[in-house]
């Protein structure tokens, strides 16, 4: 049997904060290996990559969610008892409640919610200085998605739960000030939701009919059980806060409108070349680092062992940018994604397999959707230009972000 390269420190931990995104895929490509062993908060871990890799990872007889995300990370950005910790019937039964919500027609709602918030904001913005686009994202999104969830949210406070929101996303491979802001926000939101399904549940607020809190509150399980209050919040606020967590996803694209400014004439009126283009920013830019798992029964693969119990990671970005799958994967090429058949592990972004039974994000038409609005609004709506400022994405900061979130100036309406 082959012998699964390790990891030479005792504990990885300081240098995964310190290496960010590029951790999983540098060790790799030294040890020429898609699998090595490793200590990670004290606890063996054993990283993968690649589409063989991923096809692995997604098969729900070799491995369970259950323990596999770190507490840390639960208590701020997922939420502890939320369906990407459940496994077997517990786990379809919830990710069936939460893809009931993702229909065509609950989409191009979404979106069409996500456009007139933009298009809204656009005279306002030509009235000001500078615009910060991810701060403005963040805030359209939370109304959007407020509004298309059944949430009631009056304006004086929608900047407090776009920076609880905020918080959440930013927090989970965060130590410090940033972890900290995640803990109380996770508990400030949880609170918010918990309160709202109450309410709901007992008729003092109407939520409509098939919005995802009416969904999620009037929702049984197997047994005919309502959802504890606690984990109906967690799971309405899995709604909310990947939602909003695409206005990074939509900076990246404005980024790449930037320097590479031939694709902004290419996507005008082109849904063809929009879509190419939404997913080479899905595939390039950085977003959530990688996936959890544990073994669920000890099994030998490719030469490798993976014990009962041990925790798997699999490196989402390098998945993204491995040279076996991807070439020239550090070059930006949208027209790579032309003819591509569709393949349920590469690029994995928001995570591999099937959407409906495994824990491919419930959310990710929607992100596909809210993209393309953007794209769209970009480059079709209004017109800006964009002042010298820090634009560098650093790859060790988790979740990646411009220092500037994109600043824009001297916006005008086109349409």
């Amino acid at each position: 049997m082959a012998s699964t390269p390790a990891d030479r420190s005792p504990d990885s931990t300081l240098a995964l904060l310190r290496e960010g995104y590029r951790f999983m895929g540098s060790r790799c490509d030294r040890y020429d290996s898609d699998v090595f062993q490793t200590r990670l908060l004290l606890r063996r871990t054993i990283c993968l990559r690649g589409h063989a890799a991923a096809t692995l990872f997604y098969d729900q007889d070799r491995f369970e969610r259950a323990d596999a995300l770190p507490l840390r990370v639960q208590r701020t950005l997922t939420g502890r008892g939320g369906v990407q910790g459940l496994d077997g019937p517990a786990h379809r039964d919830r990710k069936a409640m939460l893809m009931s919500l993702m229909t065509p027609t609950a989409i191009r709602h979404l979106g069409q919610l996500f456009d007139d918030e933009w298009r809204a904001r656009i005279p306002v913005w030509e009235g000001v200085g500078p615009v910060v686009l991810h701060r403005e994202l963040g805030l359209m999104l939370t109304r959007a998605v407020c509004a298309w969830a059944g949430v009631p949210l009056a304006e004086g406070q929608v900047g407090r739960r776009t920076a609880d929101l905020h918080s959440m996303i930013d927090s989970g491979a965060a130590v410090g000030p940033r972890h900290w802001r995640g803990l109380l926000a996770r508990r400030r939101g949880e609170r918010w939701a918990g309160d709202l399904v109450d309410r709901t549940r007992s008729g003092a607020l109407p939520a409509p009919t098939g919005s995802a809190l009416r969904v999620i509150a009037d929702h049984r399980d197997a047994r005919g059980r309502p959802l504890p209050r606690r984990i109906a919040a967690v799971e309405l606020l899995n709604v909310l806060r990947p939602t909003v967590a695409v206005d990074r996803f939509v900076v990246f694209a404005a980024l790449a409108l930037h320097d590479h400014p031939a694709w902004r004439e290419r996507v005008c009126g082109d849904d063809e070349a929009t879509e190419l283009f939404v997913q080479e920013v899905r595939r390039y830019y950085p977003f959530f680092p990688a996936a959890a798992a544990r073994v669920r029964r000890s099994f030998d693969w490719h030469g490798h062992h993976f014990p009962r119990g041990r925790r798997v990671l699999l490196d989402l970005y390098g998945t993204n940018h491995h040279p076996a799958l991807w070439p020239e994967p550090e070059r930006f090429r949208p027209e790579r994604f032309a003819g591509r058949p569709p393949d349920a592990f590469a690029p994995i972004p928001q995570g591999g397999g099937e959407h409906h039974t495994g824990h491919r994000c419930a959310g990710e038409w929607l992100t596909i959707e809210l993209m393309k609005r953007a794209v769209t609004n970009l480059t079709s709506t209004m017109r800006y230009d964009v002042p010298p400022q820090n634009l560098a994405v650093s790859l060790r900061r988790m979740p990646a972000l411009p220092p500037s979130g994109f600043v824009v100036t001297n916006v005008r309406r086109t349409a």
